[in-house]
């Protein structure tokens, strides 16, 4: 059977077209690579962001540096205008797959407009509360949220924060509303929780850990499915009664849809690497922060999760009928 001239056209330009991939890839990089980090100068994603760009340097033979952009979906929308070479990447976390549902109107689409390259890390979420809080262990938490609802303000750090998400869990296992009260990051947030003006918060290990060792807020449980070595004496959610309420602030390494595979997996190839350094294993560790395994640290691992988070995050904020425009 013969082969029409159209079909031999695109036989010919699909031809052409690996060898300019492949090329692009041996040049890859040709100039220093920027990871924006999707959150505030300072926060847990602008900290594990710097981490990991320290040790990717290494591995990639040109600097990385870091650019703080704030709002994680202003940093989001910069990725997917930037061109896909992969001179530009982003590390966000649980966030992206939430503002799927959160947001009724994106200027692009999760997954579809971007190329996830590898998970980073994995962090436990706290429940802590203001000194003086008056619930001595997480059942009894839970039950001054039940009881008091509106009367107990419960801060996050945005729509998309992780804070929010474990927020929105925190509720729902309750059966009960507080008053939620937005911070422009986490550090206001405790800041305010400290001080006793705030009643409640669930953030990451990352962000609570120093407080909680000082006494400077009362802590409850954590969100993993075990207890975390630095904070031994916190039991999980699930061991207190509350296994819904069960999530980690995970970190994900991304760039624009469109980059070539070529330079993905040389990008995700000097990811598993950086995640094999002791350096960055130890900084992780001060942190209560774990890194991605190598079966994490994959393209394909990161995709077929980014897409399950979106689905698992769904039905949660469609049912707490949390919603921006």
């Amino acid at each position: 059977m013969g082969v029409s001239r159209r079909a031999l056209l695109t036989l010919a330009a699909a031809a052409g077209a690996m060898p300019a991939d492949a090329a692009r890839a041996q040049d890859f990089p040709s100039r220093p690579v920027t990871i924006i980090a999707a959150g505030a100068a300072g926060g847990p994603t602008d900290t594990i962001t710097r981490i990991l760009a320290d040790a990717m340097g290494r591995h990639l033979s040109q600097p990385v540096v870091v650019e703080a952009t704030g709002p994680a979906h202003v940093a989001t929308q910069r990725l997917t205008q930037m061109r896909p070479d992969g001179h530009t990447l982003m590390v966000t976390n649980v966030g992206m797959a939430a503002s799927a549902t959160l947001f009724r109107r994106l200027p692009y689409e999760i997954p579809g407009s971007f190329a996830p390259l590898g998970l980073v890390s994995d962090a436990a979420m706290t429940l802590v509360a203001r000194p003086g809080f008056p619930a001595a262990d997480a059942a009894g938490y839970m039950e001054a949220l039940r009881r008091e609802k509106d009367k107990l303000n419960l801060a996050t750090a945005g729509l998309s924060s992780a804070a929010n998400l474990c927020g929105l869990l925190v509720q729902q296992a309750a059966g009960a509303q507080a008053t939620i009260v937005v911070f422009r990051g986490t550090g206001p947030a405790i800041a305010e929780l400290m001080a006793g003006r705030i009643d409640m918060l669930c953030d990451q290990a990352t962000n609570t850990v120093p407080y909680i060792r000082d006494g400077r807020v009362r802590a409850y449980a954590v969100t993993s499915s075990r207890r975390l070595p630095g904070l031994p004496d916190l039991p999980t959610m699930a061991e207190a009664g509350f296994p819904g309420v069960a999530m980690s602030a995970w970190h994900g390494l991304f760039a624009p849809a469109g980059t070539p595979e070529p330079v993905q997996e040389a990008i995700a190839d000097a990811l598993r690497r950086a995640l094999r350094e002791e350096r960055l294993r130890a900084r992780f560790a001060d942190l209560l922060t774990e890194p991605a395994t190598e079966e994490r640290a994959t393209p394909a691992f990161h995709r077929r999760f980014l897409s399950e988070e979106v689905e698992r995050w769904r039905p949660i904020i469609q049912a707490a009928g949390a919603y921006a425009d």
